[in-house]
């Protein structure tokens, strides 16, 4: 089978046009605008204007030669309060974007919900709620069937548990919510979501089906650590894979009222891939207070360079990662598409993203070589955009933005990426 190359977006990072199509507002355009949430004072009002200018990113697309596209579709533009029918302006936009993605020979990967869900279901209980998992199952049905006949594979999730953990458990995302282990029915709540929504894509014919989970090796700091990382790695790497692939929940302290009958045969139907998402390794070490409400503590990864967001650079982390699903897994692991994998670093002219994806397509090629099944790998990202919390003082692109201008400058990462793009073929 042929290994996908290609690139990732999100739409609240890069689309703009915040106020027009009938879009609604999400979480994050809520949570931007309170002062002293994002670093540099910004919002994604504007970002990239991918929203306006998605003919010339196709192009860029087009020249890196990618076989395939993976964006989200803003939940707000196709319902602008969560509810109720499609926006037709949002679907629209969408519509225009696949088809002329597949003009230039590109397949569009479809995320479904990239954390930019509508305000009024967070006014609702967002993910701590159990009937956004439902209405999430809507909206995934109301995407297939607008673009359900040209779309290749479709992503429920991305990284539900970064949402959960920066959005409800730690406060530095939106919602913004602090609720430390009292966040755990979110996890529980966006997995039926993902499983409800598989069985809505399934009934529309949908083709290829998966979920991109966030993935961090865990190393203990010392000898007395090792039971610290365990309960890390369970909450990490296991809370959001145990369950898909049939084994139900690690031991967390999730309150079982939250699981009801049949749910964990939902969240269980069987994936036609697994997307991994990857940026490095997480060091732990037991509490170094007794009344830590946690019962593990991340401490910085020593003895490896480190990117302009100050983290580390280990690419055999994602070997180790990708050796460890298929050793834990085996027979019950789907294929595995690496679906985020970049770096952050400044300049048009930009060696060290260089150094860091061939790295880290060398450790996939030696996973693949030890027998897992990797069948793709997306750059994070296409575009240099709107990083959450960091505003936009973090550079992920193989595109350079100016967010004055909106020129769009190919790094030259682009440059290196297309002609390993071309050497592969």
């Amino acid at each position: 089978m042929a290994f996908t190359w290609g690139v990732s977006t999100a739409a609240y990072q890069i689309e703009g046009g915040a106020a027009e199509g009938g879009r609604g507002p999400s979480i994050w355009d809520v949570f931007s605008h309170e002062p002293g949430r994002i670093a540099d004072g910004s919002t994604g009002d504007v970002a990239c204007d991918h929203f306006h200018r998605y003919p010339e990113d196709v192009d860029l697309m087009a020249g890196l030669g990618i076989d395939a596209y993976r964006f989200s579709i803003a939940w707000p533009r196709i319902q602008p309060d969560g509810t109720g029918p499609a926006n037709a302006a949002g679907v629209d936009f969408y519509d225009r974007l696949v088809d002329a993605l597949l003009a230039k020979g590109i397949d569009p990967v479809v995320t479904l919900f990239h954390w930019d869900l509508p305000q009024a279901l967070e006014d609702k209980g967002g993910w701590l709620s159990r009937d956004t998992a439902f209405r999430f199952a809507d909206y995934a049905g109301l995407v297939a069937d607008a673009l359900g006949d040209r779309v290749r594979m479709w992503i429920t999730l991305n990284e539900p548990f970064i949402h959960m953990t920066l959005g409800y458990a730690t406060g530095e995302h939106a919602p913004g919510q602090t609720l430390l282990f009292g966040a755990l029915p979110v996890a529980h709540h966006q997995l039926l979501g993902h499983g409800l929504a598989v069985a809505t894509l399934r009934a529309r014919g949908a083709g290829a089906v998966t979920i991109a989970n966030n993935y961090s090796p865990v190393w203990p700091v010392g000898d007395g650590d090792a039971e610290a990382a365990a309960a890390y790695h369970a909450l990490h790497n296991r809370l959001f894979t145990d369950p898909l692939l049939g084994r139900g929940y690690p031991e967390l302290g999730l309150d079982p009222s939250v699981v009801r009958d049949g749910d964990l045969d939902t969240i269980a139907a069987p994936l036609d891939a697994l997307g991994v998402n990857y940026y490095n390794p997480t060091s732990v070490r037991a509490p170094s207070t007794p009344d830590s409400p946690l019962p593990f503590e991340i401490v910085p990864v020593e003895g490896y360079p480190t990117t302009a967001f100050g983290w580390p650079v280990v690419p055999d982390g994602l070997r180790q990662l990708l050796a460890w699903l298929k050793d834990e897994y085996g027979e019950a692991l789907p294929p595995i598409h690496v679906t985020e994998s970049g770096c952050a670093y400044d300049g048009i002219d930009d060696p060290e993203r260089v150094t860091y994806l061939d790295g880290h397509i060398g450790a996939v090629r030696a996973a693949m070589a030890s027998g897992v099944d990797v069948r793709g790998y997306f750059v994070w990202s296409l575009l240099d955009n709107f990083e959450w919390a960091e505003g936009y003082t973090k550079r992920f692109g193989l595109v350079h933005v100016d967010y004055e201008t909106q020129v769009r400058t190919p790094k030259t990462s682009y440059a290196w990426y297309r002609d390993l793009i071309r050497a592969s073929r």
